[in-house]
């Protein structure tokens, strides 16, 4: 073998730094936890293969006009991937419990403080406003909209940001419990709470995303792609008339469009890029705006619970949040383990979809605050 052929082969080998060979075992942890702890395996997995494949030295699949630079940029630099799996939530969610108890808003408003809060946070550790405003989203604990809202406002840190919420939607079921029992009572989490079979028409249930897009689309336009994409989905659903529209958008679009959203997201995070001290603030600072939406969730439900008599459980607080439907499950699972024969999980679904609606509108609010990141 000549000198010339044997470097050559080696040339990926004298290539590859630490930073490089860091960010590979951190995309093989990636593909760990969705494999063998099935934490987000839907996107952590083409996530941490994305990651792998952004690393290794020499690699054409990174450069401009590879596969993962095209990905990125049709699906992710102009938001279309989130907007499109947007489009298959909306097709997945069921606003019934929400529409039957609407007081349950206040508690998906409630469920979004930590985002604001995180946001002045990081502006005190100097971080810039749009970069701020990037990482305090994370705090919603949706993935689309914080993928959209960073996309925008900080791209240059779109793989961390993304790395977070995932990873801490996988880990509501860690990171929630402690916290619901540090503020509330056993007597509180023992609270039973009627469940109204009040029937939603379809009419209703078909208005529903109509008025939603247009009242939000006129007060926060910023949140109109969300919000509009979305309440597609949802109008595609409960309209009944396109049920191969919507199956397909539930099923074949959401899965294609987000194995091709990990891989572009995996992409970003090269070694030079993402390991930085700024890294380690950013997963700080997201888990801190999680905690802070919890809290902020229960402690409205104990307010609510104040006003109602004792009769409303505070842990359906906690669901305030856009983790949808894990939240409300792990609700679910906190009441039983007081009272097995206590069933909170619709209470706990309808504060979840307004979660999911509050969210949207959060990140809405945030690009219009931060002038949709032009400035």
């Amino acid at each position: 073998m000549s000198p010339d052929t044997l470097g050559y082969l080696l040339a990926g080998v004298q290539h590859l730094d630490w930073q490089s060979g860091v960010m590979l075992a951190v995309g093989c942890a990636l593909i760990a936890l969705a494999v063998i702890k099935e934490y987000e395996p839907l996107l952590l997995l083409p996530i941490g293969a994305g990651c792998i494949l952004a690393n290794l030295p020499l690699s054409p699949l990174a450069e401009e006009g590879g596969m993962l630079d095209i990905l990125y940029n049709v699906g992710v630099g102009n938001e279309l991937f989130p907007l499109l799996i947007f489009v298959g939530i909306g097709a997945m969610t069921d606003f019934g419990p929400l529409l039957e108890n609407p007081r349950m808003v206040l508690l998906g408003a409630a469920g979004q403080f930590g985002i604001f809060l995180t946001l002045i946070l990081a502006l005190a550790l100097g971080f810039t406003r749009n970069e701020a405003a990037s990482i305090g989203i994370i705090g919603a604990i949706d993935g689309p909209t914080s993928i959209y809202v960073s996309g925008q406002l900080a791209p240059h840190m779109l793989g961390p940001i993304t790395v977070a919420a995932y990873s801490y939607m996988s880990l509501v079921p860690i990171i929630m419990p402690p916290i619901m029992r540090l503020l509330t009572t056993q007597k509180e989490r023992a609270i039973r709470m009627p469940y109204s079979q009040r029937e939603i028409s379809t009419r209703t249930r078909v208005l529903f995303p109509i008025v939603v897009t247009l009242i939000v689309g006129i007060l926060v336009p910023f949140a109109t792609p969300l919000i509009g994409m979305l309440m597609l989905g949802n109008l595609m659903r409960e309209s009944g008339v396109v049920e191969r529209l919507t199956q397909a958008s539930a099923n074949e679009l959401a899965n294609v469009v987000t194995l091709f959203l990990g891989l572009a997201i995996g992409a970003t995070m090269k070694g030079e890029d993402f390991i930085r001290t700024s890294t380690l603030f950013i997963l700080g600072l997201g888990l801190l705006a999680f905690c802070i939406d919890t809290a902020a969730g229960v402690l409205f439900g104990k307010l609510l619970n104040l006003f109602s008599g004792g009769r409303f459980n505070p842990l359906i607080g906690a669901a305030g949040i856009s983790a949808f439907p894990m939240a409300a499950r792990v609700v679910q699972q906190e009441a039983q383990r007081e009272d097995y024969d206590n069933f909170l999980l619709m209470h706990a679904m309808g504060a979840n979809a307004a979660g999911q609606v509050a969210s949207v509108v959060a990140g809405g609010v945030l690009l219009a605050l931060m002038g949709s990141g032009i400035a």
